[in-house]
């Protein structure tokens, strides 16, 4: 075990937003709060995680400018609670992968001889700084964002927070290595082809990849300019989804920005792909830890669905072996080609890759895109999200040496197709295997679910109890901490009661599920109605009626229905009957079914059942 990995390792002062948060409000200056996690940033004796290290004098003068700014900005604001509520990352430190632009820093893409003071900062950057963060350096990466070994760096290759013999997964390398630390409660990195699930997979934290086009690439190095995506690394879920909620947003300078808020969340129970055959190393421990997650997924309501992998797996290999290695090439061209011995002999060689391809084989493999696009986009009726291991395993920097490709190309196989298909991933500890390194699952989700994913990781990170990277940290318990945080965004919903046919399982449930509605409860109303069996209705019916005495608590399930979909929902409901206000055992109202009084007469008081599915149950 790497020293890193021991509770001792974990840095004094705050961890999480939610600490930072009650520090920020606890009386210290955003100053002393900053410094104090600062002489703890850089390990003694030379630190790879970094490029730009906090101590390195244009990073210090950057620092120095950003504290003076918020502390006026403090002085000027009647506390810090109101000001948290406009900048709800004020005084948070985090560190950006270096192959993202920050204003008066330089950006070097992992490669020297293509450093160059950035003139604008990327937008990510100016959302976290406007939300009050600090940045304190810039971290290491594979060159160019090239592999996801994280051993292909001029300036060092970091290895596991819980292994010196093991790597430290790539491309994002260095951010997945401060996080895991505990040095900053969130990083940025990018992925294109699991550079944001890799490194957080062996370092035991959160990686948060969205879907592609919701947030900004402006200002960031491609390394495939239709595929990237920038990555957050935090410790906890809620904080990655927090962050998230900063970032994410329509961007006029981002030619591939295409922002939607998306889902929420998904019926119950939930239903999970999962590999049918998953690739494992069984000498590392990985099927006894991949039967934990499984079990975990089960203990959490879900139904696990296998499913056949073999397509996404050929989706997967077009990465690197298919014509999109050419994006690549189209932004070292210059170097490769002016000066070859600049780039690391692997980068080179997988970018000259691009060479062996003309617009001819371009078209085939988008032609093959597109037919596994249509393809896989039915995997969506079968289930609602896709759970896999991480990376099949987790090799030594010794393995990578011998095998850099092939190394490299494994770790992959369960990363490289999601951007290809437009999803979202939220990487996840999961265990610890009996080799004593980390084990990590990635949940996958269609476009737009990133919400959705974040709200099911938060429950997943609670269940599971790991601890929060190599810190030694408890994870949180509950969602407690997640509750004053912000959250990406979703479209709006109504909450809408049902209470006969309408129910799960039953014959017009399909008119909620085809509109994207999802279960959030089943519970009862408040004891003010009498339900009825409606006669000559198909299929059978029931009519809900409030009244003044008498009432009984009827069993209803409320569901959330995208408001877009109201309208088109509404028009199929027949009279009698018609959505009006319900007020649920709780206390709260909601839309709901309720049937006009007159169409009663003659019909069937069932009220002493407690319910339309209790009342089937008797014919």
């Amino acid at each position: 075990m790497h020293p890193a990995a021991s509770p001792a390792r974990r840095p004094s002062g705050p961890l999480t937003l939610a600490d930072w948060r009650a520090a920020v409000c606890g009386g210290p200056s955003l100053t002393q709060l900053v410094h104090e996690r600062l002489a703890q940033a850089v390990l003694p004796g030379g630190d790879v995680a970094w490029i730009l290290p906090p101590d390195a004098p244009a990073m210090r003068a950057h620092i120095a400018a950003r504290l003076a700014e918020l502390e006026a900005l403090a002085a000027a604001a009647p506390d810090r609670s109101t000001l948290l509520a406009q900048r709800p990352l004020l005084g948070v430190p985090f560190v950006v992968k270096d192959n993202i632009d920050v204003e008066g820093l330089t950006t070097t893409a992992g490669c020297p001889a293509f450093a160059h003071t950035a003139q604008r900062s990327a937008t990510v950057v100016r959302r976290l700084l406007q939300a009050g963060a600090v940045l304190i350096g810039k971290s290491n990466l594979d060159q160019f964002a090239t592999g996801l070994v994280g051993t292909r760096s001029p300036y060092g290759q970091p290895v596991s927070t819980w292994s010196d013999d093991h790597v430290s997964g790539g491309s994002s390398s260095g951010s997945a290595v401060l996080v895991a630390r505990g040095t900053v409660p969130f990083a940025l990195g990018t992925d294109t082809a699991g550079s944001g699930r890799v490194p957080a997979g062996f370092n035991h934290i959160v990686g948060l990849k969205p879907t592609p086009g919701r947030v900004s690439t402006a200002g960031v190095l491609p390394a495939c300019r239709s595929l990237d995506c920038v990555s957050v690394f935090a410790l906890t879920v809620a904080d990655a989804a927090a962050v998230l909620s900063v970032l994410e947003g329509d961007d006029a300078a981002d030619d591939y920005s295409r922002f939607a808020p998306g889902t929420a969340g998904w019926n119950q129970p939930l239903r999970i792909g999962v590999p049918a055959a998953p690739r494992l190393d069984a000498a590392q421990g990985g099927p006894a830890a991949w039967a934990q997650a499984e079990a975990l997924a089960r203990s959490l309501g879900a139904t696990l669905v296998p499913l056949n992998f073999g397509p996404l797996h050929e989706l997967a290999g077009l990465l690197y072996d298919g014509p999109w290695v050419a994006e690549r090439m189209a932004v070292v061209q210059p170097l490769l080609e002016a000066d070859p011995g600049a780039l690391d002999p692997t980068v080179a060689a997988v970018i000259a890759r691009a060479r062996g391809y003309d617009a001819t084989a371009t078209f085939r493999a988008m032609y093959r895109l597109q037919a596994a696009r249509r393809a896989t986009a039915d995997q969506w009726q079968q289930v609602d999200l896709l759970m896999v291991p991480t990376a099949p395993r987790h090799p030594t920097r010794a393995d990578v040496a011998a095998a850099p490709v092939t190394a490299n190309a494994e770790l992959g196989a369960y990363t490289n197709f999601v951007n290809f298909l437009d999803w979202c991933a939220l990487a996840m500890p999961a265990a610890v295997t009996d080799a004593g390194l980390p084990f990590g699952v990635t949940f996958i989700g269609p476009a737009g679910a990133d919400a959705a994913l974040a709200r099911f990781g938060r429950r997943w990170q609670a269940a599971s109890a790991q601890p929060l990277g190599a810190t030694g940290a408890p994870a949180p318990a509950d969602d407690d901490a997640a509750v004053a945080l912000p959250e990406p965004a979703t479209e709006p919903e109504l909450r809408v009661a049902v209470v006969g046919a309408h129910l799960q399982g039953l014959p017009l449930n399909g008119q909620l599920l085809e509109r994207g509605a999802r279960l959030l409860a089943r519970t009862h109303t408040a004891p003010a109605y009498r339900l009825f069996a409606l006669p000559g209705s198909a299929p059978r019916k029931p009519g809900l009626l409030r009244v003044a005495q008498g009432g009984e608590a009827i069993a209803v399930e409320v569901w959330a229905l995208p408001q877009r979909h109201a309208g088109s929902f509404l028009a199929l409901i027949p009279p009698p009957l018609g959505l009006g206000s319900i007020e649920l055992a709780d206390g709260s109202p909601v839309h709901g079914f309720l049937c006009e009084a007159h169409a009663l007469e003659g019909a069937t008081d069932i009220s002493r059942h407690g319910g339309w599915r209790a009342y089937l149950a008797t014919l």
